[in-house]
């Protein structure tokens, strides 16, 4: 009797699996990944007049990243990335059990992977079919794709606040610099938005983001990316908030 459920309940894993499979969008390489970018408009002499755009992004390859910038949003979003195989599924199953529970779909623990998924999947909605297609996608993702890879959608996409998506917008509209030039105070900052990026705004919220910031660096501590003591100097950092063409006003 147990057996033959066992084997009922496999069978309908399995063909629930290849169902839903199929219906998923390609991820087999990079090229697979489409953002909107920004269109901008130059004077003569350089500068920007102009930039249209539904979501200012600008991409920016893994290499022009400070490592540390890398590290801040590992840490503080999913800090055994470079471990795990994509997915966690005691996660993913105890997320589960909870909405079963609670008679609803709560939020579940996502990796950086699952995160990257759930925009490939262009719907937001939270049904358990939705996590299943994003634990399938996060799992072909780890895959066909190296960490750096994934790392690199994640950095480029994620939504930080102020119409930005990834790091070199975010770094641009807070700091008026370019990404590779930001300091371990300035990128344990951007690290702390992806939770909540309104509420944590640099430019709203300045003495929250700070506490954010000091938040991540602890993070960034425990898991030996950082020594505490470029922890406590990165904290004491007087970071200035500098926006650009008005795009936070």
């Amino acid at each position: 009797g147990h057996l033959g459920l066992w084997w009922s309940g496999l069978l309908g894993l399995v063909t629930a699996y290849f169902y839903v499979a199929s219906s998923l969008p390609r991820v087999e390489t990079l090229s697979d990944y489409r953002p909107p970018l920004i269109t901008r408009i130059y004077s003569d002499d350089g500068t920007i007049i102009a930039e249209y755009s539904h979501e200012r992004r600008i991409l920016v390859s893994i290499e022009k990243m400070p490592w540390q910038l890398v590290q801040a949003f590992v840490a503080a979003e999913d800090s055994s990335f470079f471990k795990h195989q994509g997915i966690d599924f005691q996660s993913i199953l105890r997320a589960a059990l909870k909405n079963v529970k609670a008679g609803g779909i709560a939020q579940g623990g996502s990796t950086i992977t699952q995160q990257v998924a759930k925009k490939l999947l262009l719907t937001s909605e939270r049904t358990f079919t939705r996590k299943f297609k994003e634990a399938i996608l996060a799992w072909r993702m780890e895959k066909a794709l190296t960490k750096e890879e994934i790392l690199y959608l994640y950095l480029n996409q994620i939504y930080l606040g102020h119409r930005a998506y990834g790091v070199e917008a975010a770094s641009e509209n807070y700091f008026d610099k370019n990404v590779e030039q930001l300091t371990l105070a300035e990128s344990a900052i951007l690290a702390g938005l992806p939770q909540a990026p309104s509420r944590y705004s640099p430019y709203r919220h300045y003495q929250r983001a700070m506490e954010r910031q000091k938040y991540v660096l602890k993070r960034m501590v425990k898991e030996g990316f950082i020594t505490q003591v470029e922890a406590d100097a990165a904290a004491v950092e007087e970071v200035a908030i500098k926006p650009r063409l008005n795009n936070l006003l």
